[in-house]
């Protein structure tokens, strides 16, 4: 494969010329780091094998796409060919413009110490070596196989950072000067401030939400930062070879159930897709799982659902600019839900993003904006 001209276009999607992000873009084979993936279809996932169709390998590697790995606890390395795997994407290969913006939030250069959590395919090992040099690159993953392999696709293309297997919210294997993080937390561990070194600084994103945390290490072993304005969200972070079960059960008992049903003034909401909504929704109830879908008759559904039991069914019928709503369970979801897009067309905006991050020794962590404040 003449990968090279490939790899310089994708550089210029992801970068620019005069980021020091380009040349590792530009000299880095993503394809030998991706040599299987997982497309979706309408009976599960697919395999994809790059070397039965080097057009589609191509095409894939050096696009500004996500490519999924790892769908459940089956590795797309060990998919059976031409037969569906079923589950929820477990392991990807990012896509590179943003895995270089969350490089480029950790302000790295030459002399830095890097953490980088969440190996994947070893895509941002590989293009982090490339600027900070091997020695200075750490890249930790829970899953075994995943970092193995990525070790030895690392190594073929003259990589060799540290490669450990270890849970991300446990003790870290040393000091680093920069924690970068490419799997959502839903926290942060108070083993990252005791890895993390004087002045150093951490990048992630909360899980369940759209938002990137930076914070640099205060002198008495906390962290302060803020919320940045841009956004990005990852696969949340594991300590099992998959994510709980989703709440199918529960959304059997929302699709027929009645419950207390009101009026809402609002119009159905893909809450997922809006992201300000989504993550201030997150911080305010945590675990909620969203569903969306449209009648025959172009109907806008939508359902919340948490494992509390709450959950929370509306309609948008064609033309109508409000929804039907049904509610069940110890909370009232979409009560919530209606009080953070009022508060939305109140003020014209949500104070999620460009909030002030406090993060103590222990990693209690505080959002704040004017008068809000929540704490993870």
């Amino acid at each position: 494969m003449d990968w090279k001209p490939r790899a310089a276009a994708l550089a210029a999607q992801a970068t620019h010329p005069v980021s020091p992000w380009w040349a590792p873009v530009a000299e880095t084979p993503r394809h030998l780091l991706v040599p299987r993936w997982f497309t979706p279809g309408p009976d599960g996932w697919t395999a994809r094998d790059g070397a039965a169709d080097a057009e589609a390998w191509a095409t894939a590697a050096y696009a500004d796409t996500t490519l999924v790995t790892r769908v459940g606890p089956v590795h797309a390395d060990q998919a059976e060919p031409g037969r569906a795997t079923v589950g929820r994407p477990t392991s990807s290969s990012t896509l590179p413009s943003l895995v270089v913006s969350m490089l480029e939030h950790g302000r790295l250069a030459p002399g830095i110490r890097l953490l980088d959590v969440a190996t994947g395919s070893g895509y941002s090992a590989a293009l982090a070596c490339h600027l900070l040099g091997d020695e200075m690159v750490t890249t930790l993953d829970v899953d075994a196989y995943l970092t193995r392999t990525a070790a030895e696709r690392l190594e073929r293309i003259g990589r060799h950072p540290d490669v450990v297997t270890a849970d991300a919210t446990t003790e870290l294997p040393g000091v680093f000067d920069r924690i970068v993080s490419m799997v959502s937390m839903p926290g942060i561990p108070a083993s990252w401030l005791r890895g993390l070194a004087p002045e150093g600084r951490l990048v992630t994103t909360i899980a369940d939400t759209g938002l990137i945390i930076t914070a640099d290490k205060t002198p008495d072993g906390g962290a302060a930062g803020r919320v940045e304005w841009d956004r990005a969200s990852f696969m949340a972070t594991r300590a099992d070879g998959d994510y709980p079960s989703l709440l199918d059960d529960l959304f059997a008992v929302a699709s027929v159930e009645d419950g207390e049903v009101h009026r809402s003034p609002f119009p159905v909401l893909d809450v997922m897709q809006a992201w300000e909504v989504w993550s201030m929704l997150s911080l305010t109830a945590p675990g909620i799982e969203h569903r969306t879908g449209t009648g025959d008759d172009g109907t806008r559904l939508a359902w919340m659902l948490h494992p509390d039991g709450s959950w929370a069914r509306a309609r948008t019928a064609p033309g109508e600019h409000t929804a039907t709503v049904h509610q069940g369970g110890p909370r009232r979801l979409y009560d919530l839900l209606d009080g953070i897009r009022r508060r939305w067309l109140e003020h014209g905006e949500l104070p999620v993003y460009g909030a002030r991050v406090a993060i103590t020794p222990t990693g209690e962590t505080t959002l704040s904006r004017g008068r809000w404040t929540v704490t993870l």
